[in-house]
């Protein structure tokens, strides 16, 4: 008895190893693409600084918008990875995705239907002129169970469930990286409304200077030692920087709608919370990218590319799976009586295992044009990848280029912004001592709403590029799944 049972193990481990070693198209390899050991723009490196890299900080696998130190900042993003309307579409096509992929994995299994039947019928006398009206009444009644399975002998169900489970990861990675998107989106948004506050109260209190100095513009032309010239010139100044506050204040109230809306919010809901201004929040000296390699490893971007192409290349295998017969294994048990108190009796039984063929050998022709249409499809996803590798080390690139100049930039303003306001208050001085003609002070006072607006604006980009190189780098923090909202059925 065990040799027998031994003896017929034997063709079952051969149909089962046949089963799982035998899978037709390629197998997919990881593309090689040439990367550079490090970024040519990080200042660590072209300054020869490599011990700086080791200890910058912060990561850019940290949660970068609590680096910023700022609750409301942390706050509105941690809201949009929870409610944003994007990242909520985005979970849904990767929900759909992944119910594909399982029922991809059911292919694997045999298809069990179970069906039932009754039918009561009464032929005409002229079919049967013999027959009684009761022996013209016929009677049937049915119930099976059925049972088909496809014998996965050349890989064609092994690469669909490939194809559809690197789908699933690209739609997953596809979610993480709105998500880079989303928290940068608000995160810039955030820092340009901060900015923007800044630069309304320079302007409002640059207005206020211009009116003080207009006021004794004024005190003089009563005195008797001024011209209504001065008082002009004075005047248009201050209402040319008044001109400044109703375009500032718009665009303060439309950054405040977009970050609600950002949020999954009506447009005006957080007006009352964002109204009341606050600094830039202070920005990290260097930020550690790390290498080429890393960032790639890290871009979900990159990571949905390769996803694709590992799916369009399993569908390689679909398509060359039809040159070979498919084979179907069917099966059914059932019972059919011409009464119900007949059914699964004995002899009522019925059965049938059937072992089906289907081979396309007939129609070669439009089975190699398929094949030729998924290698096709490969090709474009390999330069899709590539292209994706490129993309995000110019990303990368640039993010650092921009951040290293920006932050050159912004001392030169702020010195600027220092030194105008100092001229400022020395040309008034000079104005009430008699030492300077009012041309002086008015032209000290333009240059300093400048370069304080300048300053205001020029830290705000910094701020904003340091974001980008955030985004560009996509840290790795973890994925907020978004709040899923069922539809309900009336």
């Amino acid at each position: 008895m065990p040799e027998f049972q031994t003896l017929r193990a034997v063709p079952i481990a051969v149909v089962t190893a046949v089963l799982t070693a035998c899978a037709v198209g390629p197998d997919y390899v990881r593309p090689e693409v040439p990367v550079p050991g490090h970024f040519a723009r990080d200042a660590a490196v072209i300054d020869g600084d490599v011990a700086a890299v080791e200890t910058a900080t912060p990561d850019a696998d940290a949660e970068f918008w609590a680096g910023f130190d700022d609750p409301t900042l942390t706050r509105l993003v941690e809201a949009a990875l929870h409610a944003n309307h994007d990242l909520r579409i985005a979970l849904a096509r990767y929900d759909s995705a992944n119910a594909l992929s399982r029922e991809a994995g059911f292919d694997w299994y045999p298809t069990v239907t179970a069906t039932a039947g009754a039918s009561d019928g009464r032929s005409s006398a002229d079919q049967l002129a013999e027959a009684s009206r009761e022996e013209r009444d016929a009677e049937s009644y049915d119930a099976a169970v059925v049972a088909a399975w496809e014998l996965d002998l050349f890989g064609r169900i092994r690469r669909n469930v490939e194809a559809q489970r690197a789908d699933t990861r690209a739609s997953a990675s596809d979610l993480a990286a709105l998500q880079v998107i989303i928290a940068g989106e608000v995160a810039r948004s955030y820092l340009e409304l901060r900015g923007l506050q800044e630069r309304l109260r320079v302007a409002r209190e640059n207005a206020d200077n211009q009116r003080e100095t207009l006021r004794l513009v004024d005190v003089r032309l009563s005195a008797g030692r001024g011209t209504e010239f001065d008082t002009s010139r004075a005047r248009a100044q201050l209402e040319s920087t008044l001109a400044r506050v109703p375009a500032l204040a718009a665009a303060v109230a439309v950054t405040q709608h977009r970050l609600a809306v950002l949020t999954g919010n009506a447009p005006g809901a957080l007006i009352s919370e964002l109204d009341a201004p606050a600094r830039l929040p202070l920005l990290p000296d260097r930020l550690d990218p790390g290498t080429p390699g890393e960032l790639l490893r890290r871009r979900p971007d990159v990571i949905a590319a390769e996803e694709r192409l590992h799916g369009a290349t399993a569908r390689i295998g679909v398509a060359t799976a039809d040159l070979f017969p498919r084979f179907t294994l069917a099966g059914l048990i059932g019972s059919q009586a011409v009464d119900t108190s007949a059914l699964f009796e004995r002899d009522a039984e019925t059965r049938l295992v059937a072992l089906g063929v289907d081979w396309s050998f007939l129609d070669i022709g439009r089975v190699r044009t398929r094949i030729a249409a998924t290698d096709a499809d490969a090709a474009g996803a390999l330069a899709r990848y590539e292209q994706a590798v490129l993309l995000a080390l110019e990303d990368t690139e640039n993010s650092l280029v921009l951040l290293a100049h920006a932050r050159v930039e912004d001392q030169h303003l702020e010195r600027a912004a220092t030194d105008s306001a100092r001229a400022a208050q020395l040309a008034r001085v000079r104005f009430d001592a008699g030492a300077a003609d009012l041309l002086d002070v008015l032209d000290a006072e333009r240059s300093q709403l400048q370069a304080q607006d300048a300053f205001a604006d020029g830290r705000t980009r910094t701020a904003t590029a340091l974001v980008g190189l955030y985004r560009a780098l996509a840290g790795g923090w973890p994925t907020r799944i978004p709040e899923r909202k069922q539809v309900s059925a009336r």
